[in-house]
């Protein structure tokens, strides 16, 4: 994806502290400390997966209940309910400064979680089954993985502002 008036990007590994609260919430303060620490602008991902019978968790918690549980695990805590839908969210949250306002810029892609099926090298994406697919995304070439995921909705969008921020 090309931005066509972008400046030069730097992917820059930043220690945020792990915050809690509300999704939206989270990404504002992760954006503001990061432009604190780098004194100008930032763009800050964070990404979610919230289950609708829990009432959207794991939701920001995703990293740590994987890391506990694997994608096995992810598909079991829904064996007590029904429904097994799942919302993937990604929020790019940008700041020119610690002090301006953040602009998030937010992806979804609705779907199911199932028995994980597919390579285990990305995360949550073996038992993530997209909304109208048949393949997990562990199971989908990365092109058309790219095409439809959170990640790639929020990315849309926030090149989107930037292409007419001109």
């Amino acid at each position: 994806m090309c931005f066509d008036n972008a400046k030069t990007l730097i992917n820059r590994k930043v220690d945020l502290p792990e915050l809690q609260g509300e999704y939206e919430d989270i990404c504002i303060k992760k954006c503001k400390e990061a432009a604190r620490i780098v004194e100008g602008p930032v763009i800050v991902e964070d990404t979610c997966l919230g289950f609708t019978a829990l009432k959207g968790l794991p939701g920001p918690y995703i990293k740590w209940f994987l890391d506990k549980l694997g994608p096995d695990g992810l598909h079991q805590m829904l064996a007590g309910w029904e429904d097994k839908s799942a919302t993937a969210m990604c929020t790019f949250a940008y700041a020119e400064s610690p002090t301006s306002d953040v602009l998030l810029f937010r992806g979804e892609t609705k779907g199911t979680i199932v028995s994980p099926r597919g390579p285990r090298d990305f995360g949550w994406d073996p038992c993530f089954l997209p909304e109208g697919y048949n393949q997990t995304y562990a199971e989908m070439p990365k092109s058309q993985k790219n095409e439809i995921s959170h990640r790639s909705k929020a990315v849309l969008k926030l090149k989107e502002y930037f292409d007419n921020k001109r």
